[in-house]
């Protein structure tokens, strides 16, 4: 599949910064047995694979803005583009061992998402959607599942944990969506999360209380594989909301019905 100029270099970018984490990945199941333990490695992986896609963005295009999750914005000259960079989605299951991790980039122009890219090294899984052009795995095109019906479908979300998150919300929400679908899933990077909707992998998906570099490229992704995302009350503001209800017209709409219930 032969790709645009700009997403081979948000592709050049994830890969790169892939490469760093696979190394780094490689080595914190040793760490695990140290006596202070992998956090501080774990941060400093987070940091250089972002300054390793800071690097390749900001050569090849100069003068884009960014926002990035560790180093926040980054004003640019040009204030029609904007890079939004997760550098290491999924730090939890890192720091673990689990290989349920990516980078994940999207440009914004004039406030549209336009392009993304999703790739987890462990998996060598790349995932890139570009406005009006479809949304790909590995250069397969991507389409969001077919079915119809919550009780047939199995929906992916995130759980608050301490300190983060509404958890008397998220019981509620898990419970009323726990009794209308064949199951719920858990993978702990919500951009894998999304990614894995427009692949046709999970049917649904539902999280609140998410970053803007979270979701930004898993939304362009699914958008662009026929699928529909809005936030919890069915508005388009999901960057600023953090809130994110995904799937097929059919699951989507469902859904939005089921999380807008009491706890029953």
């Amino acid at each position: 599949m032969p790709r645009s100029a700009i997403i081979n270099v948000m592709v050049q970018a994830a890969m790169k910064a892939g490469r760093s984490l696979a190394r780094d990945f490689g080595e914190v199941q040793n760490l695990q047995v140290s006596l202070k333990g992998p956090g501080d490695y774990v941060s400093q992986a987070d940091r250089r694979a972002e300054e390793i896609v800071y690097s390749e963005l900001s050569r090849a295009r100069p003068g884009y803005g960014f926002l990035m999750e560790e180093s926040g914005v980054r004003e640019g000259e040009d204030a029609q583009h904007r890079w939004l960079v997760d550098p290491l989605d999924g730090t939890t299951n890192f720091l673990h061992g689990i290989p349920l991790f990516a980078v994940s980039i999207a440009l914004e122009r004039q406030g549209q998402l336009v392009a993304a890219v999703i790739y987890n090294p462990a998996m060598d899984e790349l995932y890139t959607a570009e406005r009006g052009g479809g949304a790909f795995c590995n250069d397969r095109r991507m389409r969001v599942a077919a079915r119809g019906r919550l009780s047939d479908a199995v929906v992916g979300t995130g759980i608050p944990h301490l300190g983060r998150g509404d958890h008397g919300q998220a019981l509620i929400d898990l419970r009323n969506v726990m009794a209308e679908t064949a199951g719920i899933r858990r993978l702990g990077a919500a951009s894998l999360d999304l990614a894995y909707v427009a692949a046709g992998r999970f049917d649904g998906f539902w999280e609140d209380a998410l970053s803007p570099w979270d979701i930004a490229a898993g939304i362009l992704m699914i958008r662009e594989a026929g699928g529909f995302v809005t936030d919890r009350k069915g508005g388009h503001e999901m960057l600023s909301t953090g809130s994110v209800v995904a799937g097929n017209e059919a699951i989507h709409r469902a859904l939005l019905k089921v999380l807008a219930k009491p706890l029953r």
